[in-house]
Formats: structure tokens, sequence, C-alpha cells
């Protein structure tokens, strides 16, 4: 399954049984994380009802359009859990391609329901699904700053700290188990870990001037971010634990927002040593960095697929600031959005879609956009102004 530009594929999601009665409508989840993967395409399923138990007629299904359908059940247990139950039909080859029961309580109805999509996603296209992984993302309301944690549709916020004063760059951990960011509490910007299930956290960086732009190594162990502590913006690593931080670029400009390629070969990073913002790369150690943008007079925000082929960044065209993608192999480049204050963009983790914040109708909005820029979604997020958006890993 690879290519861009897809033909969809067609599958029927019948509401499962029970559900009327369930606090969430499982079904209508399923069919929303699908279609917003650009890869699937619902097909209407009306007066045909069917759970997980029910021998399907193959011929009805497909005589609609569908490819494969999902069929299922929710039932409230005894003990106020519930069993969410999945079946998959191959309707063009009439073949069972197998089910899945989650017991969940009512408060993890959803991440069920996410689960059931990645079971679907996976068994179909024969790759991960990212519907059960997590995004960060900051609000701002009134004067009041929160950091949230969410489900990939950006539903089931849950915040991670709230701050009269500014917090920026949410980035996780290769686990998914800490999130850096940048906060400015004590009226300077400073780094810290954050443990995302206890909600204990950890000074990273607070050394004089500046800190800022935490990433993650692949590996965990380290992190790089702009510091200021010299003088002048410069990238540094921090060991995750502490201690003192290693220099890594050596100029007389602004160098910033480093990242970390997948394989942790390379660190890309924006710097206006060219007389503008352009992203560069160099070895994690630092040394000579290499530019990797030629096109447009101003490169921002790399963000990189965890499969090695695609870089995504911001772009300002005409004074507007947009999307872009550069395909790394062939160093071809594509706008994706036709919206003009796009900004931080983070790639799933199955490398499918992105992740970015812009405005629509002069509101900030969480968006996903396929890599070729068809399907887009906008996400439900908690109220505010929306920004900082980060995707997290596949969960461990």
């Amino acid at each position: 399954m690879s290519g861009i530009g897809l033909t969809q594929l067609p599958i029927a999601l019948p509401a499962f049984k029970g559900e009327a009665q369930a606090p969430q409508k499982i079904s209508a989840i399923v069919k929303a994380d699908l279609e917003r993967s650009g890869m699937f395409r619902s097909v209407d399923p009306s007066g045909l009802q069917a759970d997980e138990t029910t021998q399907l007629d193959a011929t009805a299904w497909r005589q609609r359009g569908a490819d494969s359908v999902a069929t299922g059940s929710i039932t409230a247990l005894a003990d106020g859990r519930f069993d969410v139950r999945v079946r998959l039909w191959d309707v063009v080859r009439s073949q069972d391609l197998g089910g899945q029961s989650h017991v969940v309580s009512a408060g993890d109805l959803r991440l069920a329901a996410h689960r059931v999509a990645d079971f679907i996603y996976e068994k179909i296209t024969g790759e991960k699904g990212v519907f059960a992984t997590r995004l960060a993302y900051v609000t701002k309301t009134g004067p009041r700053y929160n950091l949230w944690v969410a489900d990939s549709d950006g539903e089931n916020a849950q915040s991670a700290l709230t701050s009269p004063e500014p917090i920026i760059s949410p980035s996780w951990s290769p686990t998914g188990a800490q999130l850096a960011y940048v906060s400015f509490e004590s009226r300077k910007p400073v780094i810290y870990s954050h443990d995302v299930s206890t909600g204990k956290r950890r000074l990273l960086a607070n050394f004089k001037g500046s800190n800022s732009a935490p990433a993650w190594s692949p590996d965990g162990r380290q992190l790089v971010a702009t510091l200021s502590r010299d003088g002048g913006s410069q990238i540094f690593s921090i060991d995750a634990n502490g201690g003192e931080p290693r220099r890594l670029t050596q100029s007389s400009s602004i160098d910033t927002e480093p990242t970390y390629t997948a394989d942790g070969k390379s660190i890309y990073f924006v710097s206006d040593r060219g007389g503008a913002p352009q992203i560069y790369k160099m070895a994690p150690t630092g040394g000579t960095p290499q530019r990797v943008t030629f096109t447009g007079s101003y490169n921002i925000s790399p963000a990189l697929s965890r499969d090695g082929r695609w870089m995504a960044y911001i772009s300002r065209v005409s004074g507007a600031f947009k999307l872009h993608l550069m395909d790394l192999t062939s160093g071809a480049i594509t706008a994706i959005t036709d919206t003009g204050a796009d900004e931080n963009p983070s790639f799933s983790p199955n490398s499918r879609l992105v992740l970015y914040a812009t405005q629509q109708q002069g509101r900030e909005a969480l968006m996903t956009t396929t890599l070729d820029g068809k399907i887009k979604a906008r996400l439900s997020g908690a109220s505010g102004d929306i920004r900082e958006p980060d995707w997290g890993p596949f969960q461990r």
C-alpha cells in the first residue's frame, strides 16, 4: 500500500449492537478515524443490521459497494465496565478477517474504539494504524495557558499543566511516557520534562539566557535544544538526566528548532546563517551543516517522518505561512494547504498524516492532512486558541 492519491477503500460500518444505550457511539468514532486517515471511504450501511456473531450476506454488502464490513457490539457488564467486540469481513472474497474484544471502563470506551480502528486499518492496509496514539497541544484562554494530552482525534483532552505564563514547544519522548516543553513561569524560557502518567516534572534546562525548542533523540537518552547561554542562540545536546550541555553549532547566527531523524543519524534545524531562515542538517555530534531548503526565502519548523522519506515544514510565500512537504530522496516540494497561517507540523507515527495548527475563519484550529493534501480533517480541541501541536509515538 503505497503511493499518493491511492484509491480509497470502501468499508461499511453498521451501528454496533447495543451502542444506542452506551456512553459512546463506537461505530461513529471508528468511521471518523478511518475517514480521517484518507485511506477509507464509508459505505452507507442503512437498513442492514449485524453484530460480530452475524454470518454476513457478502453479496448484499458488495451490491452496496463495500469491499469490507466491520460489525460489532457493546455490552454493559455487571461490574460497570463494557465489552466492545468487533469482527472484520472481506466481502469481496467472503472471508472472515478476525475479531477483537476489549473490556474497558466507560472512560476508556473512546480508546477501545480507536483500537478497533487500528485493528481494521492494519488488517486491510498491512500498516500500523495511529488512532490509539496521543497528541499534545497548547491552548490559550484569556490569560491562561494549558498543555493538553488528547486522543488522536483531539477528543478526550486531559490537562497536563496550566500556567498564567506561556507554555510552548511540547515534544513527546520516543516511548510516549514524557513530554518536554518550554515554560515561561519564571519569566524566561525554561525546559521541563513532564511524566504523562504521574504528572511529575523535572527541570531539564535552566541556563543563563533562553532555553527553548527541545526535541528528544530516538533512544530517549538525550535532547537537543536551543540555548543562548554563551550569547546568541545555538543548538546544544542535553543528557535526559541533566548535566552539562554540549554545544553542537558554532555560528554567529540564530540556530534553532532542532529535530532528529528517526534513525538518529542527522539533526535538522533552522538557521539564518545565509541571511534568512533556512533548514540545514548536520551530524548528531555537530560539524559542518548542509543546507536542505533552497526554494523560498523563509523556511522554518522542520518535521521528519519516521520512515525517513519526508520533511514537512513551513514556508513563507507572499506573506502567508504555508505547510510544505519535501520528498527527501528527490528533493521535490509540494505545498499541501490553501491556508495562510500554518504552523508546527508533526507527522503521525506511521508517516501517513501531518498534524499542524492553522487559522480557519480567523480562529485557531488543529488539522490533519494526508501527504497529498487531498483529505484534511479539523480535530476537535479544547476551547481557546489552539497551537503548538505534537503527535506522540505508537503506544508501547
